[in-house]
């Protein structure tokens, strides 16, 4: 327990000084155990993982430097490649190859995604995948690619690995998406009311002020007030921006 708890305190990051350090420490993590480490700290975004002095830590510290190795280069590859759209629809390791994405239980959208042009996006056979979500509804990932990239079956390996790098990932990602956000949109002390939850799950839904007074049975002045006081907390300018802001914080659930 005493060298898990070390392993875990070198990938922390508390300021900028610490990201190469704790980038090397899961490098070496991965390393050990037979893989290369590539980390996303936000699937949505085309910036790079960088540490204090501007360093592309996926060449400089994870090695993926070769030609056709550095897929950040390629623009496209966030809307083509299956990886990170797997990673929006399930939040636990999996591991996967042409064949598709293998989960520790069913999940059906993943089962509809093609993994057919697989070798297109990683240089092996198969990868284990750690989906990264986190606060505000940002997304980062890692993977994990067999350093001997003939091996096209993982499951022994996301069942002996899968755990450790979950954690792993999450404290890397999670540290350095910390120590660099910048601008805090989100009041820190945002409470909304049941109503103002009610009626913003209605609102995501795409319902008007008036239906949802009346599936809630409520006045329309009462429901716009509730609304407008939501858009107040969450500092929005519109109700569309209340609707996504309320929907990052987890207050809408699934179904908005």
């Amino acid at each position: 327990m005493a060298k898990l708890a070390e392993l875990f305190e070198r990938v922390t990051i508390r300021s900028s000084k610490d990201i190469r350090p704790a980038a090397e420490a899961l490098n070496a993590a991965a390393r050990d155990r037979g893989f290369r480490m590539g980390a996303c700290a936000d699937i949505a975004s085309s910036l790079q993982m960088v540490d204090a002095e501007g360093t592309v830590i996926n060449a400089d510290v994870f090695g993926w430097k070769a030609d056709g190795e550095r897929w950040w280069e390629e623009r496209r590859l966030a809307l083509n490649s299956p990886l990170p759209r797997a990673c929006r629809y399930e939040s636990e390791p999996f591991w996967c190859n042409a064949q598709g994405a293998r989960t520790a239980w069913r999940n059906k959208y993943l089962e509809e995604l093609s993994f057919a042009n697989f070798g297109q996006y990683v240089r092996a056979e198969a990868a284990i995948v750690i989906p990264v979500h986190l606060p505000f509804g940002q997304i980062g990932a890692c993977s994990l690619s067999p350093i001997d990239i003939t091996v096209s079956d993982l499951s022994d390996a996301l069942a002996e690995h899968g755990e450790l790098f979950s954690g792993l990932c999450r404290r890397f990602l999670g540290g350095y998406v910390n120590t660099l956000r910048s601008q805090q949109w989100i009041p820190s002390d945002c409470k909304l009311s049941k109503r103002e939850v009610e009626c913003l799950r209605w609102a995501a839904i795409g319902k008007t002020d008036k239906e949802i007074s009346l599936i809630l049975t409520l006045s329309h002045a009462t429901v716009r007030y509730h609304v407008q006081r939501a858009g107040e907390k969450l500092n929005a300018v519109n109700r569309s921006q209340s609707v996504f802001k309320a929907g990052q914080l987890g207050y809408l659930g699934a179904a908005a």
